[in-house]
C-alpha cells in the first residue's frame, strides 16, 4: 500500500496493489474501529455503502469474532424498489453478512425506500434523529463523481437527515440518500474507489474540482482506498 495526501478536503489517498489487500485492510480497519468504539462508548454505528467492493468486505466481516450485539447498522442510500428486490443495498448486506451475525434486528436500520422517496426519506430522517454521531461511514465513488445518491448537477438538499432523490442519472430514478450534512456528522469516513472507470472522477477530485464526493468534509478529513487508480 502506498499513501499520498493533498490539502484539498484533507483527503488521504491510499493506493493498493491488489483488490484483495484493499478488502482485507478495510475489513481490519472496520473491526478495529468497532472494538475502539465499543470500548469507549459501548456501541458502534456504521453507515454502509452498496456495490461490489463493499460486498466483498461485508463477506469478510461475517467470519470475524465480534460482540455483534453492540453494532448499529445504517445505509447511506437506497433505491426506491421493493424491499426484496435484488438491487436493494439492504438486501445485499443481509444476504452476504447480516443474516449470519448476531446483530439485533432492531439495530439494523434499513431505509424504507419501498414507501417511495418522500415518505421513505421522512421515516428514515426520524430514525436518524436518534443515531447520534456515526462512528464510521463507508462510501463509494461513481464514474461521474457521485457518492451515496448525491449526484452532479443536483441541488444538494440538507433540509433533513435523509432526503428524497428524483431524476437520478442512474436507474432507478427515485432514491433516498442520507444528506450531506448528516454524512459529515461522523468520526471517520472511508471511500472505496476501485476500477479504471473511476480515474477521471479521481483526477477531478485531486485537482480541486467540486464533484459530489468533495461534499463529504469531516473535521478529521477522509481516507480514500484505491485500486486500479493512478495517483499522480
Amino acid at each position: 500500500m502506498t499513501q499520498a495526501q493533498n490539502t484539498y478536503n484533507h483527503t488521504r489517498w491510499k493506493h493498493f496493489g491488489s483488490i484483495e489487500s484493499l478488502r482485507h485492510v478495510v475489513c481490519d480497519v472496520i473491526v478495529q474501529r468497532a472494538n475502539e468504539a465499543i470500548a469507549q462508548r459501548g456501541q458502534f454505528s456504521i453507515v454502509l455503502a452498496g456495490g461490489n467492493t463493499p460486498r466483498a468486505i461485508y463477506r469478510l466481516l461475517r467470519d470475524v469474532k465480534m460482540d455483534w450485539s453492540k453494532w448499529h447498522i445504517y445505509h447511506g442510500d437506497e433505491r426506491c424498489l421493493p424491499s426484496d428486490h435484488v438491487d436493494r443495498n439492504s438486501l445485499m448486506a443481509k444476504q452476504v453478512w447480516l443474516q449470519y451475525v448476531a446483530i439485533p434486528a432492531n439495530q439494523i436500520y434499513d431505509i424504507p425506500a419501498e414507501l417511495g422517496p418522500v415518505a421513505g426519506a421522512k421515516a428514515y430522517a426520524a430514525t436518524l434523529k436518534n443515531a447520534g454521531i456515526f462512528d464510521l461511514v463507508i462510501l463509494g465513488l461513481g464514474e461521474d463523481g457521485h457518492t451515496a445518491s448525491l449526484f452532479p448537477n443536483h441541488v444538494v438538499d440538507n433540509s433533513a437527515d435523509a432526503v428524497p432523490v428524483f431524476n437520478s442519472p442512474k436507474p432507478p430514478a427515485e432514491r433516498i440518500t442520507i444528506s450531506q450534512n448528516r454524512l459529515n456528522n461522523t468520526r471517520e469516513v472511508i471511500f472505496l474507489v476501485t476500477g479504471e472507470g473511476k480515474q477521471e472522477a479521481v483526477n477531478n477530485w485531486r485537482n480541486g474540482v467540486a464533484i459530489p464526493a468533495t461534499l463529504i468534509t469531516t473535521e478529521n478529513g477522509v481516507d480514500v482506498y484505491c485500486y486500479e487508480i493512478e495517483l499522480n
